[in-house]
């Protein structure tokens, strides 16, 4: 079955399914519980989910870390409209307009948002007002698509990208980011999906969503184990050279100028 396209109602369903019930969503909140716990920001911080869609992300926050004081924002009217209904604070609007204070936020989390922005820009104005809102020393976290086999070049009228982990970091590092985890992962699972990917590129089809999931088995549970290994070793420092996903944790420099990304 053929990816739905971003921000159709289809594609926001199929979202809602995968957060609740697969073994990869499921695994890379594992991922992202670890790299937040070496952030350290103890029992009282404000979260912005820049990007948070059905608002599931926001509403494992709120259960996780009760204390904390978040908010999350998306363009889409119909995934605000389901993360309302997890009992979240959320705004309509835009990761390139952020209507929050200058340097307001200790935590921004951003999960699969900076691809489906616009190809000609939109992840570094996008970097740039997180970096805007952000207070000095405050977090990034992260997750995109990487680039991997088979290649796919960028998808100009989806807004949708894979990157080479090299340009990311330019882009961060030129946004006044400065990296302290960032790594591929998702290496040897990811495996499994080239022949999704390479039935995807014969249909011109971006394939930005996996198959909607079956009911969780005991293979869930390994593969999700094995995603928590991969995770352990980014947060080790490892740089895995394989992986469909690109995880990061990022701190905010003491200034908000920003290079030019080049």
């Amino acid at each position: 079955m053929a990816s739905p396209q971003p921000r159709t109602p289809e594609y926001f369903a199929r979202m809602r399914a995968l957060e609740a019930q697969s073994w990869w969503n499921a695994g890379m909140r594992d991922v992202a519980a670890r790299m937040l716990a070496m952030a350290a920001l103890g029992d009282h911080c404000t979260v912005l989910d820049a990007g948070c869609g059905t608002g599931q992300t926001l509403a494992w926050l709120q259960r996780t870390h009760p204390g904390w004081t978040s908010v999350g924002l998306d363009i889409s009217r119909e995934a605000l409209s389901d993360a309302r209904g997890e009992g979240v604070d959320v705004v309509l609007a835009s990761v390139t307009n952020i209507p929050l204070a200058h340097e307001s936020t200790d935590l921004i989390v951003t999960l699969d948002v900076l691809h489906h922005l616009p190809v000609a820009g939109g992840d570094v104005a996008a970097l740039r007002e997180m970096r805007r809102v952000l207070k000095p020393g405050g977090y990034l976290l992260f997750r995109t698509n990487a680039q991997s086999f088979p290649r796919k070049p960028d998808d100009v009228a989806s807004s949708y990208r894979k990157y080479d982990p090299s340009d990311l970091r330019r882009k961060l590092a030129a946004s006044g980011f400065q990296i302290l985890r960032m790594s591929r992962v998702n290496a040897v699972l990811g495996l499994a999906e080239i022949p999704r990917e390479l039935r995807a590129l014969r249909r011109s089809d971006s394939g930005i969503l996996a198959p909607e999931p079956t009911a969780p088995g005991r293979a869930d549970e390994l593969k999700r184990a094995w995603l928590g290994i991969e995770g352990r070793a980014v947060l080790a420092g490892w740089r895995l050279p394989l992986g469909r996903s690109i995880v990061g944790l990022c701190r905010a420099g003491d200034s908000t100028r920003a290079a030019s990304p080049g």
